[in-house]
């Protein structure tokens, strides 16, 4: 707020109130100026503003132009403001403020405020109006069985969906502000007693240190409270699932909602979330773990198989079978290039149809991708620019990369370093990149939890139910203990227990 505005005491005189916001809004065409009076006392002049578009013109009307139009009541000094919110004005929100700064937040944020002359005070009054789109289910988090609903851009409307799952007076909803510009609304939500203290005063630290004049989206916030910062894997969880956040909340994680993106984010995140889906909470869980096994091998696939192949073909022929050998050659011949070469290429075209695909309209997307495969794919392979076994080992890595889609931006960046150090070590490079990712993952931090936590197996009986596999519900009885503050889960038998 400027120093102009700071130093600004609110005026008796209503002419001298709308003088100095016209002056404050010069330039902004969209906010209106209401002046009326009440029709039998004629010295009572009033004058409400607003920012056309941000309210309900209605709301207005019904509760502030007609009461006060008509009311018998007459304003004094005495009796202030307050006799008027309480029997004349019919709004479920009214508050009488003399700050200014109070005042001008509260017009930029779409609620109407009400000048009386020859009083130093105003009445900021709820007229906000807020369209949204409907509640959908969303596109990259899509589930065969359970709640077909995901957040949306209105915040109100994701703390409602958030409320309805967790109907307790343990769900704290924490507000700020952030961006000096943008004003956003951001919500600290956690259910007090079991999720822990430290956690969340660590992420309100991190919170208070954000100087920034804009945040358009959670994303801002996630890039600048994350723990290493320069590492490929994300240390700040994200979803656009109300579903979702409940669970995460019960198990003692914090969720961040910001108003303006549908995009959640929960903390701390942990190394083993990637691989886990809503799906396996409300699917049987054979099925659950079936799914959840198949995705680590797909990650250990797509990272693995072209430099493997790589390697294997430039270093190691001997230990390829001798029929498959003589096979792979016999495609390679003709082809100019060495296998490292191939797969290199073959990954960046297969990055950049990607990249297409997502930027184009749908039916673009679809008809590029099979352009991609089929045609420039086989047309490669005819014109012996590449070999077909490169073509099904880029293909494999690729589709096997899909399955994890959270994991897409670290996997792009592991394949290429993999295929480098394979290329120029063969089988060798292939082991040291792979103990590398290791050392990195067990050395990373999420506000304090290590990031390989569960797959560290601390304690093999608790530790293990929600990993590679997922475990019946009755077996899930302890919540994470680096996580929560209170590690068991609060069954009917436990508050007997905690009762006792």
């Amino acid at each position: 707020m400027s120093a102009h505005v700071m130093n600004k005491n609110l005026s008796s005189s209503l002419d001298e109130n709308i003088k100095f916001f016209e002056e404050l809004f010069q330039g902004d065409d969209t906010l209106r100026f209401r002046r009326f009076g009440n029709q039998r006392n004629l010295h009572m002049t009033y004058c409400i503003l607003y920012i056309n578009g941000m309210v309900n013109e209605n709301i207005i009307t019904d509760t502030i132009l007609h009461p006060l139009v008509s009311t018998t009541f007459e304003l004094n000094e005495v009796q202030g403001l307050d006799t008027m919110i309480e029997q004349v004005i019919d709004s479920a929100f009214a508050n009488k403020t003399g700050d200014m700064d109070l005042l001008i937040e509260a017009i930029l944020d779409g609620q109407a405020v009400l000048f009386v002359d020859g009083i130093q005070e105003a009445i900021i009054i709820c007229t906000r109006e807020v369209k949204t789109r409907a509640i959908e289910e969303p596109d990259s988090e899509r589930v065969l069985r359970g709640p077909k609903e995901g957040f949306t851009e209105c915040i109100t409307d994701n703390l409602t969906m958030l409320r309805r799952k967790l109907k307790t007076v343990n769900l704290k909803l924490n507000s700020r502000v952030i961006g000096t510009e943008t004003r956003t609304s951001i919500y600290v939500c956690y259910l007090e007693g079991i999720a822990n203290p430290q956690i969340v005063e660590e992420l309100n630290k991190r919170l208070n240190a954000i100087e920034l004049d804009g945040v358009l989206d959670s994303g801002y916030i996630q890039e600048l409270i994350r723990d290493s910062p320069l590492s490929v894997f994300k240390t700040v969880g994200s979803t656009e699932r109300p579903d979702v956040v409940a669970g995460k909340l019960l198990e003692g994680r914090i969720a961040l909602l910001v108003d303006g993106t549908p995009v959640a984010l929960t903390i701390p995140f942990i190394f083993v979330e990637y691989f886990q889906s809503p799906d396996d909470y409300y699917l049987n869980y054979y099925f659950s773990s079936t799914g959840r096994m198949l995705r680590i091998l797909g990650f250990l696939i797509t990272i693995s198989i072209a430099c493997l192949y790589s390697a294997l073909v430039t270093f190691h022929q001997e230990m390829i079978p001798s029929a498959l050998v003589f096979n792979i050659y016999a495609a390679r011949e003709g082809v100019p290039f060495p296998t490292i070469v191939e797969a290199t290429g073959m990954l960046i075209v297969f990055e950049i149809l990607r990249e297409t695909g997502l930027r184009m309209p749908t039916l673009m997307g679809q008809a590029l991708s099979i352009v991609g495969a089929l045609v420039i794919g086989q047309a490669a392979v005819e014109a012996k620019f590449i070999s077909a076994p490169i073509v099904i080992v880029i293909a494999l890595s690729g589709i096997t990369g899909l399955m994890v889609p959270k994991l897409k931006g670290a996997v792009i960046l592991i394949r290429f370093a993999f295929i480098a150090l394979s290329g120029i070590l063969g089988l060798y490079g292939y082991v040291f990149g792979l103990a590398g990712l290791l050392i990195h993952l067990f050395e990373l931090r999420s506000f304090g939890v290590p990031y390989m936590y569960k797959l560290m197996l601390l304690n093999f009986k608790e530790d293990i139910k929600d990993t590679a596999i997922r475990a019946p519900w009755w077996y899930m009885r302890y919540r994470p203990g680096l996580i929560a503050l209170n590690k068991i889960r609060n069954t009917t038998k436990n508050r007997q227990r905690n009762k006792q």
